[in-house]
């Protein structure tokens, strides 16, 4: 496609059940879905000749926990042949299963590995669907909003045992007061009002 705004009609002719919003924006595609509609959605754009999205940039998610559907699945696809690029989402709720990739682009292994580590997503079909950046036994999902600044546990190395343990998070320094006024000076310089 030659501009943005014929792909973004070709798009919507062809697949008008199953796209629920589209704009364009930063000279990007944004297209709304439904996540039933997922793998249609994505095998489309990657075989039609039209399109040819045939490189999976990245998968992510944003949480949004006030919401009823909590999650919003990202999808970054990029036509080398046409130089564009198209921003795919889809709502989930907390307990929703996404399906895998994985067979249509490899890449998504890694991707998807993250998202699950990193947000708790599950994604069906996957091959390999376990933590990768975080360890084994890490409980709980590092960029939920309700994720503790501090995190549960804390690992170091016992000089005492030598070996590495895992221990509840200890906060060694005291909370600071902090006034917000001056980077350079504590709380001690605060003047007193002048009477007049």
């Amino acid at each position: 496609m030659k501009s943005l705004s014929d792909l973004e009609k070709k798009i919507n002719s062809e697949l008008t059940t199953k796209i629920n919003d589209s704009n364009i924006s930063h000279e990007q595609l944004y297209l709304s879905i439904d996540n039933e509609d997922l793998l249609d959605v994505i095998l489309f754009l990657k075989i039609n000749n039209d399109t040819k999205f045939k490189q999976l940039i990245d998968i992510t998610a944003v949480d949004y926990p006030e919401n009823s559907k909590r999650f919003k699945m990202i999808y970054l696809l990029l036509s080398h042949q046409f130089n564009q690029r198209i921003v795919i989402s889809c709502l989930i709720n907390e307990n929703e299963v996404v399906s895998s990739l994985t067979k249509i682009f490899p890449s998504a292994n890694w991707m998807e590995r993250e998202v699950f580590d990193m947000y708790g997503v599950k994604f069906k079909d996957h091959p390999d669907l376990r933590r990768i950046l975080t360890d084994y036994d890490f409980k709980g999902f590092p960029l939920r909003k309700d994720f503790p600044l501090t995190g549960h546990t804390e690992v170091r190395y016992s000089e005492d045992q030598k070996k590495v343990i895992y221990e509840p998070v200890k906060l060694e320094q005291n909370y600071r007061n902090f006034d917000y006024q001056s980077p350079w000076e504590g709380t001690k310089y605060i003047k007193e009002k002048t009477k007049e």
